[in-house]
């Protein structure tokens, strides 16, 4: 770490847990959406008209009359309310982030104010997310926007912990190539990540249940429109509206995603294995790829168990992270002459 006063570890602990935090979040989002729970407060930030689930008879008669379309679910309500209190409460420390990154010069700001900036675009589509009832492309880029939030959070670590990586058998040549397959390969994570979301926000997970493909006549029922960001106006999105041809489309389309994304991860895991600064990276790309496809695989023979569904979530942004790891690293070495072999000139070849 590089931190020299306790100024600076306070500074950097509240990262970390920041971070962390973050994570909490992105899974109870995980478990909220995969219980059902997303409409559990028809209302936002309240829930049924309260601060807090209504507990006592007169409260839940009271939001009986405030929404008589939507019955209230105590389990789900607290699902999504623990959701909320948690996203708000990473709110807080992501503002006293900026707070303590502007009353010290020396410390970084871009990094902090994008944070402060995607809390508050995340807390729009949080509320788009319920008044829109999970339109699919407001709860798509709600899971995207919580994956940037942790992603910066985890970027602004790195550039307050990480020493200046040392890798002095680079070519400035091989530190070019690696930083732009790094950043194709972050580009196809992250697109695949989109896809995962879209299929979820669809409840086209299950509609394939055999491998390696589907068992629908897919090549037929396949349907571009499955794909279309804006769909026609609904009263509710939640289980789905699009028929089952423009679901298996997209089910489908995420499998063959998936294989793309294996063939580029290990492509960059193997370009990691061969430098030497890298190898740790390398295998950590690795062991998070095979995690990932194993719990992709019993998503699909166990129709979808909601602790496999939410570590798959998870680790797909631990795969994400790792990649930005890589980007970062390559990043600062292609910045700095230290990571760069450099070459003799002819005078001191021959001196």
């Amino acid at each position: 770490m590089i931190t020299t006063n306790n100024n600076d570890r306070y500074f950097f602990y509240l990262v970390s847990f920041s971070f962390v935090l973050s994570l909490a979040v992105v899974a109870l989002g995980a478990f909220t959406r995969l219980t059902e729970a997303g409409l559990g407060c028809p209302d936002w930030p309240g829930c049924y008209g309260f601060l807090t689930v209504p507990q006592t008879v007169a409260e839940q008669q009271m939001a009986a009359d405030y929404f008589p379309q939507t019955p209230l679910e105590p389990q789900k309500a607290w699902n999504e309310m623990l959701h909320r209190y948690i996203a708000g409460s990473l709110g807080v420390f992501i503002l006293a982030i900026n707070l303590m990154a502007w009353r010290q010069s020396s410390r970084p700001k871009l990094l902090p104010v994008l944070l402060l900036l995607m809390v508050i675009f995340q807390a729009v589509l949080g509320m788009w997310t319920v008044t829109l009832v999970l339109m699919p492309v407001v709860v798509m880029a709600h899971l995207l926007g919580g994956f940037t939030i942790v992603c910066l959070l985890w970027l602004l670590r790195l550039q307050l912990s990480s020493p200046l990586v040392n890798m002095v058998h680079i070519e400035l040549k091989t530190v070019s190539r690696l930083r732009i397959v790094a950043i194709f390969s972050v580009v196809v994570v992250v697109c695949q990540i989109a896809l995962g979301g879209w299929t979820a926000a669809n409840y086209a997970a299950l509609v394939c249940s055999q491998l390696p493909i589907c068992e629908a006549n897919w090549q037929q029922l396949f349907d571009s429109k499955a794909f279309l960001l804006i769909q026609p106006q609904h009263d509710s999105y939640q289980y789905g509206v699009l028929d089952y041809g423009q679901r298996v489309s997209i089910h489908v389309v995420h499998r063959l995603g998936a294989i793309v994304t294996t063939v580029v991860v290990l492509a960059m895991a193997w370009l990691c294995w061969l430098q030497p600064a890298l190898r740790s990276n390398s295998l950590v790309l690795v062991l998070l790829l095979t995690l990932q496809i194993a719990l992709g695989v019993t998503n699909v023979v166990a129709s979808l168990p909601i602790a496999v569904a939410v570590a798959h979530n998870i680790t797909g942004l631990g795969l994400l992270v790792a990649m930005v790891t890589v980007n970062y690293r390559v990043r600062r070495c292609s910045q700095s002459s230290l990571c760069i072999e450099q070459p003799l000139r002819e005078d001191q070849s021959h001196g």
